[in-house]
């Protein structure tokens, strides 16, 4: 047994081809989750470990006896203990870039439908609201254009770069903003200026210390009252309670939101608990398209096949920011 894929459940549901894998490296052994003991019980002769969630402490990675190489499935690595992975010298790898343009249809997707209000009229025409108008169409919820309209994108990297093209494409006008408290450089908008003035907000920063909660109370009373936040970064971007108080009291229009705090959640998380009808929310489903996740599994084996022939591959270290899954 080579090579253990500790969560395989967590990237596919049947329907991925791993053929570049098996070619990379064999024999594998997938499994569908694994538990903190399990993994203890899954990994002692296997030379290459991949996770997608699952973590890798230092008692797995002790564990590993003939352990040569970790692959994370995502682009953040949190998930392995890398003082551990360093002192026993295995590098550590991720995969990068994989899931750019199922994200960025995906925010799309979550700002034309708070835009054009498409799941009220889904509801009202199984309501039978159309059926019942005195006209051929019903005007019960506002419609809007996003051309025009002022996108403010924070985090301006693969990911914010390839939602400003698409955002160009609709004809919005774009504000790409400096980091938080940072005099902001050439092309860039100092934040509070960006957070004033855009009509839609969308984030693509990594969760690190310094943006724990970068959009809370005092940010949703910086934007216009007309204003949607669009968040498929990372849930503790945003305040949660702070920003069910500004949906519930109209402070903004609306937010449509793909992670929260804490993932999966559990029953008395607050934004389901309270989920105002100004606020979509999707079950961190922005990259997990088919062809993403055949492009994550791609570029894992490759990850592998470059590391047994010594040639470059994505090794990590603690100062890689990742914003993506």
């Amino acid at each position: 047994m080579r090579a253990v894929f500790l969560d395989f459940g967590s990237v596919t549901r049947g329907d991925m081809d791993c053929a570049t894998l098996e070619r990379a490296i064999s024999p594998w052994q997938y499994y569908h989750d694994s538990s903190e003991p399990e993994v203890l019980q899954r990994i002692p002769e296997a030379e290459v470990i991949v996770s997608n969630k699952v973590f890798i402490s230092r008692a797995a990675i002790d564990a590993a006896q003939q352990l040569k190489l970790i692959c994370v499935a995502a682009t953040g690595y949190n998930n392995v203990d890398l003082v551990a992975a360093a002192e026993r010298n295995i590098p550590v790898c991720n995969v990068r870039g994989y899931a750019t343009p199922s994200v960025v249809q995906h925010v799309f997707m979550l700002m034309l439908n708070l835009a054009r209000h498409f799941v009220d009229y889904q509801e009202l025409v199984r309501r039978g609201g159309w059926q019942g108008s005195t006209f051929f169409c019903p005007l019960d919820f506002g419609i809007q254009e996003l051309s025009g309209k002022t996108l403010g994108i924070i985090g301006f990297g693969e990911l914010g770069r390839a939602v400003a093209d698409v955002a160009k494409a609709f004809g919005m006008r774009l504000l790409l903003a400096e980091h938080k408290g940072k005099s902001p450089r050439l092309g860039r908008i100092e934040f509070d200026e960006v957070i004033r003035q855009a009509d839609f907000i969308t984030l693509h920063c990594p969760f690190v210390q310094e943006t724990h909660h970068l959009i809370g109370t005092r940010e949703f009373e910086l934007m216009k009252p007309s204003a949607y936040l669009i968040n498929t970064a990372r849930g503790k971007l945003v305040n949660e309670t702070d920003l069910l108080h500004c949906l519930s009291t109209g402070r903004i229009a609306g937010a449509a939101i793909d992670v929260i705090q804490e993932e999966p959640p559990d029953k008395n998380n607050l934004i389901l608990q309270h989920q105002p009808a100004n606020l979509i929310v999707t079950p961190h489903i922005a990259w997990a398209s088919r062809e993403s996740r055949q492009r994550l599994l791609d570029q894992l084996a490759g990850n592998i096949e470059h590391f047994f022939q010594n040639k470059p591959f994505n090794q990590v270290t603690d100062a890689l920011d990742s914003p993506q899954n």
